[in-house]
């Protein structure tokens, strides 16, 4: 099969090797469409180094072609990848923390991903997508996911207003599922593109600081926007990080407890719930997030598309397997 692995920053090379055996519990899926995410973007710049070389790619989709032992699933089952697989057992798992289990298994990081012809998985983590998913919204689940795990930590009301700083895919599906929800959304990004996008998806139009805003989401990646986001939030509202810069922010602690300002992050998703909540949304017609995709690339033109995202391509790029 093919696979393009990243062997360092802004290095990937094509390999041809055999195509992998599913072992016992797990399935292999013969991939269609994989989406670009912002941490592909930060492995393939050196912001986050890799150990070692590896393939990249987790947003995917494709067919079940073969299971290991153990495992009943039907063949061409069309799936999406859930690529954040909790070891279960560590006390972070058994409490309810999954999310930061230092044992997961990740797909496109600490296993083989997705910019490939065929990946292996644990075959719970590969979900049934029901026919009336769309190939734009079936790619788009994963992020997807992201997004509504945050909007659920927020813990929001109908009617309650948010502001989302930074509108790459997360920013904009945060706006898409808020207004879904009945939220008033407020949206704020450098690129008009991607403002007049928030708009078209239902955001507001004014000054968000005048606004009754109850929880802001940091989307953007960068400390400044962050250490900023802390001293511009309205009284009483919680902080939600999202965009994960790996430079320190600041705040200064006093100001923030004085004015009731707290900070949450917010990681990938619950296994198996928020998953199965998108796909149901998405099979219900309430949300279609394959609008934030802008451009469709052969894996042959991965390094270039990576190469986009890295210098603001606004919307979300799509690798197209077969």
């Amino acid at each position: 099969m093919r696979a393009a692995y990243l062997l360092g920053p802004k290095s990937i090379e094509f390999r041809e090797e055999a195509i992998p055996q599913p072992g016992p519990g797990e399935l292999r899926v013969r991939l269609q469409e994989v989406g670009i995410c912002g941490s592909d973007v930060h492995y393939y710049g050196g912001h986050r180094p890799l150990p070692e070389p590896t393939i990249i790619g987790h947003e995917g989709w494709g067919y079940i072609d073969a299971v290991g032992s153990g495992v009943q699933r039907q063949l061409g089952e069309r799936v999406v990848i859930d690529p954040n697989a909790p070891c279960g057992k560590c006390k972070y798992c058994q409490r309810g923390q999954a999310t930061v289990c230092p044992s997961k298994r990740t797909i496109g990081l600490n296993a083989p991903g997705c910019f490939a012809d065929y990946v292996v998985l644990p075959a719970e983590f590969a979900h049934v997508l029901p026919d009336e998913i769309s190939l734009a919204d079936a790619v788009t689940i994963e992020p997807t996911a992201v997004a509504f795990h945050a909007l659920k930590k927020a813990s929001l009301k109908s009617g309650d207003a948010i502001y989302v700083l930074g509108l790459g895919a997360i920013g904009m599906l945060i706006t898409h599922l808020g207004v879904q929800q009945g939220l008033r959304v407020f949206a704020g990004d450098l690129n008009q593109i991607l403002l007049e996008k928030a708009y078209a998806f239902g955001a507001e139009k004014g000054d968000w600081k005048q606004a009754d805003i109850r929880v802001v989401f940091e989307c953007t990646g960068s400390a400044a926007a962050t250490t900023q986001l802390c001293s511009d939030a309205p009284r009483g509202t919680k902080i939600i990080l999202l965009g994960l810069s790996e430079k320190p922010a600041s705040f200064t602690p006093l100001d923030l407890v004085r004015r009731g300002i707290s900070i949450e992050g917010s990681l990938i998703y619950d296994h198996p719930t928020d998953f199965q909540t998108v796909i149901q949304l998405i099979t219900d017609g309430k949300i279609h997030p394959g609008q934030i995709i802008s451009k469709y690339i052969p894996l042959a033109d991965v390094q270039a598309g990576l190469e986009a995202a890295t210098h603001g391509h606004p919307g979300k790029i799509i690798v197209q397997i077969s």
